[in-house]
């Protein structure tokens, strides 16, 4: 059986649907099924059981034995949230409790980190083991994100096989429920929709222009697949970034947002909220090297081709992956 915590979220939905692809159905779903807003993400996925986030350590002691690999993708994903309680018991101490089950059971495990552990970008964006101690995230969830990295590589006893993987900025079907979490994508879309325009986040630095700020923004679908890599090549255990390796302005990404809807870009700007501006991003690219190195070799989704995927074949359709 393969685990997969964070099932009814995001990316971990799509991963479910990408194995089940692959035939792979003997999937163990962890996550708070409570929350119905994330009940389309896993219509029509075939799987073999769930497992409320609160009783799976409880679950994988008496069921370890039938498990190959875990998938942990569960967390709480709230830049904005400032509570720093809620990130110590989610994504600190619940992901210490699943990593020393894998010890303890000879499991492999790949984790959730986030490109959030890079802060302003002061010490570059590069995932070697060097620098993690020296990062400075902007907020409570980079922060979990990063005490959980510094926990896990000073630990004298690891799984067989471990990666951490450094999200970027990833877009694509199934992150409805995200609300203002969701992806710039997702939030052009429906502008467009609404008023036939799109609002971008003003400058408020003389080195970029409105809408000059850059992201690495990779595709959830390309996402998935190197978590399956990984699956099927244990061997090289590590942090490793998870972005395309080319940084692409918000102004490009709204003009593909048209460009997949078929209407003439209509872009305007407005002041970055006071309660993320003096943490916001303006610039995030992934050193790709160390993932290409362990063999990793498939082409990413361009921009372009990834938001024409995502807004044709799902947001226009109104279909989860």
């Amino acid at each position: 059986m393969i685990v997969i915590t964070g099932a009814a979220g995001f990316i971990a939905s799509c991963l479910v649907t990408y194995l089940n692809e692959n035939r792979y159905f003997d999937l163990v779903l962890v996550d708070d099924f409570s929350k119905k807003e994330k009940a389309p993400n896993l219509a029509g996925k075939t799987f073999k059981e769930k497992v409320d986030r609160s009783d799976f350590i409880a679950w994988l002691d008496a069921n370890h034995q039938m498990v190959e690999f875990v998938f942990h993708l569960g967390a709480r994903t709230d830049t904005t949230e400032f509570d720093t309680r809620i990130f110590d018991e989610l994504n600190l101490h619940y992901s210490q409790a699943v990593w020393n089950k894998c010890v303890e059971y000879g499991l492999p495990l790949v984790y959730a980190s986030s490109a959030a552990t890079y802060g302003l970008g002061e010490l570059g964006y590069d995932d070697n083991h060097e620098v993690v101690e020296k990062l400075k995230p902007l907020n409570p969830y980079g922060d979990s994100k990063n005490d959980f990295d510094k926990w896990a590589l000073k630990q004298a006893r690891a799984p067989y096989f471990w990666a951490g993987l450094k999200f970027f900025n990833v877009y694509g079907p199934n992150e409805t429920h995200k609300k203002r979490m969701a992806s710039v994508i997702f939030h052009s879309f429906n502008q467009i929709n609404e008023k036939g325009s799109v609002n971008l986040f003003r400058s408020h630095r003389p080195d970029y222009t409105d809408g000059g700020q850059k992201r690495d923004f990779v595709y959830v679908k390309d996402l998935v697949k190197i978590c399956y890599f990984l699956m099927l090549n244990r061997k090289h255990s590590g942090l490793y970034n998870l972005g395309t390796g080319e940084a692409r302005t918000f102004f490009d990404l709204a003009s593909a947002t048209f460009a997949a809807m078929g209407k003439k870009a209509d872009i305007h700007f407005i002041d970055t909220p006071l309660d993320i501006r003096d943490k916001y991003q303006y610039f995030t690219e992934a050193n790709m090297q160390k993932l290409r190195s362990i063999g990793y070799s498939d082409a990413f989704f361009s921009l372009e081709d990834g938001v024409k995927d995502y807004v044709q074949e799902y947001l226009m359709k109104g279909k989860s992956y």
